[in-house]
């Protein structure tokens, strides 16, 4: 076997120039799909937490069915001390309570359906991003004032500035008509105009009172600070719930189903071009391994003729093959995981990206993420292609006859 290694080896440095290229193209290859796979990886986590810090969060507390139909009277009874209560028992996340309802709201012009949502004005900060994109005036700091807080798009719909009052029309937990007329103290800009258009924001004390609530809410929300530990952090929070309320926790999965979704759909198109790079590279080591065996033909005639079958002859083929694809696999995951861990450690930022994070409240770099996964699962698919590139020129071989080889020039 040393012998056979030996001489592989040897066959491959006969062409030193194509054989730099083609093992320099499965490194760059290898190198470029362990930090695209990182990043893409990354960029995942990145779009999950900026998703859930939004709004929604990593859990919640709800009413069974809440989630599927959400009427004013599916409620979490005593919400605001129910959310002290967890934020006692884990003082490590941000917790803050919530309710949501339906209003017309209108200024002196227009009027708009829109979500009304009561937030906790001291712990709302820590649970959304929304407080941080306020692009004028301020966010809610008093939880009983007449306040309110709308979306840059629903203000120019309702014709309306900082200062102006609005009215709220809807329903209460009970039937009854609520209404309440607010001062608008803050305009936010999430960029997203449907979003800006439809939710606005109100101190909970407020919307307790507007809507009849006694006391009650719709969600507590929980800021992991990011997916790992949402498992354990959803169970120890269903063991802390009181039985009574038969409340139900929801993580993030729950919340946003249409996230992994669309992260499966991006996954699909992604390695749909991997697998074009992948298949290139093969395509490139095919036409090494052939024109490796064309030019030694007549040697192979010889040895042939000697007593040497074509199986060992493919073999041969196959292990100078394997050699230039392990040199690939080994250069390129070490160069790729280099470069991956010192970005992962200092991170990148598209030109112009401060500028959008700053806008969108956003972080100004991102952080591939590497893993064992991300480290081997590239390099390992173009080594096994490579191999399977190579198994045509070896099986060519066996229809090679001794006398014709030794012909050829």
């Amino acid at each position: 076997m040393n012998l056979v290694f030996r001489l592989a080896w040897r066959n491959l440095w006969r062409q030193p120039r194509r054989t730099w290229l083609t093992t320099g193209a499965m490194v760059f290859s290898n190198t470029l799909l362990v930090f695209m796979i990182s990043l893409q990886f990354g960029m995942y986590g990145l779009m999950i937490d900026n998703t859930l810090q939004a709004f929604t969060g990593h859990l919640q507390i709800q009413a069974p069915g809440y989630i599927d139909d959400q009427k004013m009277r599916q409620t979490v009874a005593g919400i605001v001390p129910l959310a002290a209560q967890m934020r006692g028992e884990f003082q490590d996340r941000n917790i803050a309570a919530r309710a949501t309802g339906f209003a017309l709201v209108s200024s002196e012009d227009r009027s708009y359906g829109i979500a009304v949502v009561g937030v906790e004005p001291g712990y709302e900060p820590g649970v959304s991003t929304l407080p941080g994109l306020v692009t004028e005036g301020r966010f809610l700091n008093d939880n009983d004032a007449a306040e309110i807080v709308i979306g840059a798009a629903l203000a120019r719909n309702l014709r309306v500035s900082l200062g102006d009052e609005l009215t709220l029309l809807g329903s209460g937990k009970d039937g009854s008509f609520a209404a309440a007329v607010v001062n608008i103290v803050g305009i936010f800009d999430s960029g997203m105009a449907d979003f800006d258009r439809s939710i606005s924001e109100i101190p909970l004390g407020l919307f307790q009172d507007v809507f009849y609530m006694n006391g009650s809410g719709h969600h507590i929300v929980f800021n992991n600070g990011g997916i790992d530990g949402v498992a354990e952090l959803k169970m120890q929070v269903e063991a802390l719930l009181p039985n009574e309320k038969e409340l139900v926790v929801h993580d993030w999965d729950a919340l946003q189903p249409g996230l992994q979704q669309a992260i499966k759909a991006d996954m699909s198109s992604a390695f749909f071009m991997y697998g074009i790079l992948v298949i290139l590279v093969a395509f490139s080591v095919l036409n090494t391994q052939l024109m490796s065996v064309l030019e030694r033909t007549h040697e192979f005639g010889i040895v042939m003729a000697l007593g040497l079958t074509p199986g060992r002859l493919g073999r041969l083929v196959l292990l100078e093959t394997c050699i230039m694809g392990f040199l690939g696999f080994v250069l390129g995951a070490l160069l790729g995981g280099l470069l991956t861990a010192y970005l992962t450690v200092n991170g990148f930022a598209y030109p112009g990206m401060d500028e959008l994070a700053a806008k969108f409240n956003l972080p100004a770099r991102f952080y591939p993420e590497v893993s064992t996964l991300s480290l081997i699962s590239g390099p390992l698919v173009v080594f096994l292609f490579t191999i399977l590139a190579a198994l045509y020129p070896a099986l060519r071989l066996h229809r090679l006859h001794p006398v014709e080889a030794m012909r050829a020039v």
